[in-house]
């Protein structure tokens, strides 16, 4: 494996409408995250990851760009992004873009070019039909939007509003990797590439997640824009499999550096249902697809580490208990990033901050959530079972603004933001967090000074431990000289195992309190720590 400076970095996931708003408008904007550069740099922060700033009418919150060359004036300026790159790499921090090259917005200049007429040059910019298929879209709905200007469809998997990119026009590739390469030579650090496993689709045939023309496609990227460049890129695939993600990321020439890979995150849903369809969290589950993820690219390939992100809910809510926040944020932490792979904390993470509860459904703003309760209501779903899955799997869970601190709009702005603030911040906040030892806004930074100054974090084989606990996720980071033990109980109770073969050795890190191992080791509830050992030498 070469050595990477993204291997060991921290990566912090900025999503620029929730995080600052320094001009008072209620959204947050780049002189917003200048000011708070010192905050992520205290944390351990080395990668500052932006959900999308370039120009768009926000249908989908950036993620539908109309111009990619441009600051979409609710942010800031070019201006201000200059500034935001230079100084956070004064402080020895990168940052890395969020790009969508799957689609546009349907006010992006091609695809207004591309509906004048069926021989305009941009036409084949975008996919059109005469007949539309039963493809259905992401956001709810058909995946086909008819238009009446040319009396054909034209094809969208996601919003009507984000048309999809025709990537087997080789034209429209090289527009695709000129602009990219316009952001690299402007000194950016890398690309998280938004759901990149669909530009190799084939939709005539219906393979639209890692499709045929993928790699293809990663190869021919990669050579247009990232061979020869020290940059970082990290692939959104949610369909990839454990295996594609080997492929993927093997070797000394990966063609992407490491992807998101969610088959973890749908372990709460019912298979084949989709995300909105609930079910318990089976722990047992869980431990064992980590188990295949870790050693399925161990020495091979490389992994993102993340519970949460801007499209997915708040790990404390979804995963633990808000009344044992500390214990809960603590112990998802330990148990998730003393993994092998690169660590991503998603912004009000270090905080501990939970989900939303709006009781109104008009307080809601993600367009997906809209879409869902007007399908979910034809399907004759009740409005108590609706609200429960929004409450569990809802986009906004994790959009609500940064808290601050207990100020009336948590210290996110002098006035009412886009989206409403969680009551909770007058208890949970970043002042509040910053000023107690005890926090876990504390736990996080230690915890992360650990995480960079210990090689196993980066090396240690993984082997998984009392595989069959209903309640203890237990796992050994193992090198030649030196062992770590990581103990994380996901339980609200007490529980217990047998630790009497452990040889004796020290507490690195806990998030209660260290602890006798033995015989019949009882852990308190939401226990995390991390336990060092001499190797037993033929064990490794």
């Amino acid at each position: 494996m070469r050595a990477a400076w993204w291997k060991n970095a921290l990566v912090y996931q900025i999503y620029p409408l929730s995080f600052c708003d320094d001009n008072g408008d209620g959204i947050g904007d780049l002189s917003g995250i200048i000011t708070k550069l010192g905050y992520l740099k205290d944390l351990g922060v080395d990668v500052i990851w932006l959900s999308p700033i370039y120009q768009s009418p926000m249908d989908d919150n950036g993620y539908d760009i109309s111009d990619y060359y441009a600051i979409d004036p609710v942010f800031g300026t070019m201006e201000d992004f200059r500034r935001l790159l230079a100084s956070a790499h004064s402080l020895g921090m990168r940052l890395i873009m969020d790009l969508v090259v799957n689609h546009t917005s349907d006010q992006h200049s091609w695809f207004q070019e591309a509906r004048k007429s069926k021989d305009n040059p941009f036409r084949d910019y975008y996919v059109w039909r005469k007949m539309p298929t039963e493809i259905q879209s992401v956001f709810s709905g058909p995946a086909w939007e008819y238009d009446p200007l040319t009396e054909q469809y034209y094809f969208h998997l996601f919003s009507k509003k984000q048309p999809d990119l025709n990537w087997d026009n080789p034209v429209m590739r090289q527009e695709i990797y000129k602009m990219i390469n316009y952001w690299l030579d402007f000194g950016i650090d890398g690309f998280r590439l938004d759901v990149i496993d669909l530009i190799g689709k084939d939709i005539d045939n219906f393979r639209l997640c890692d499709g045929p023309y993928l790699d293809e496609r990663l190869l021919e990227l990669k050579s247009n824009c990232f061979v020869g460049r020290d940059v970082m890129t990290v692939g959104e695939t949610p369909c990839l499999s454990i295996e594609r993600v080997r492929d993927v990321t093997r070797g000394e020439t990966p063609l992407l550096d490491m992807v998101f890979q969610f088959g973890h995150l749908a372990l709460d849903e019912i298979p084949s249902q989709g995300k909105w369809a609930l079910k318990k969290l089976d722990l047992i589950e869980l431990k064992r697809h980590f188990k295949s993820i870790q050693n399925g690219l161990e020495n091979v390939g490389w992994n993102s580490l993340f519970w949460t992100n801007h499209d997915q809910p708040r790990a404390v809510s979804r995963y633990g208990d808000e009344a044992k926040r500390y214990e809960c944020a603590t112990m998802l932490a330990t148990s998730l990033y003393s993994m092998q792979g690169t660590p991503y904390v998603y912004q009000g993470e270090e905080l501990g901050m939970t989900g939303i509860r709006f009781s109104k459904l008009s307080d809601y703003r993600d367009i997906e959530t809209k879409n869902m309760v007007l399908e979910k209501s034809s399907q004759s779903w009740s409005i108590d079972k609706i609200m429960e899955s929004i409450y569990a799997k809802g986009r906004d869970n994790s959009r609500t603004p940064m808290q601050w601190d207990d100020t009336i709009y948590a210290g996110f702005s002098l006035n009412k933001p886009w989206i409403d603030v969680n009551p909770n911040h007058m208890e949970i906040n970043a002042k509040k967090e910053l000023a107690d030892k005890n926090s876990v806004f504390s736990y996080f930074r230690n915890y992360f000074k650990l995480r960079k100054t210990n090689p196993l974090f980066m090396t240690g084989h993984f082997q998984l431990i009392f595989e069959d606990h209903p309640s203890l996720f237990c796992y050994l980071r193992e090198g030649k000289e030196k062992t770590l033990l990581v103990i994380c109980s996901f339980s609200n109770n007490w529980n217990s195992a047998d630790f009497q073969d452990i040889p004796k050795g020290k507490w690195l890190i806990t998030n209660i309190s260290e602890i006798d191992l033995g015989a019949e080791t009882t852990f308190p509830p939401y226990f995390a720590g991390i336990y060092e050992y001499d190797t037993v030498k033929g064990t490794n």
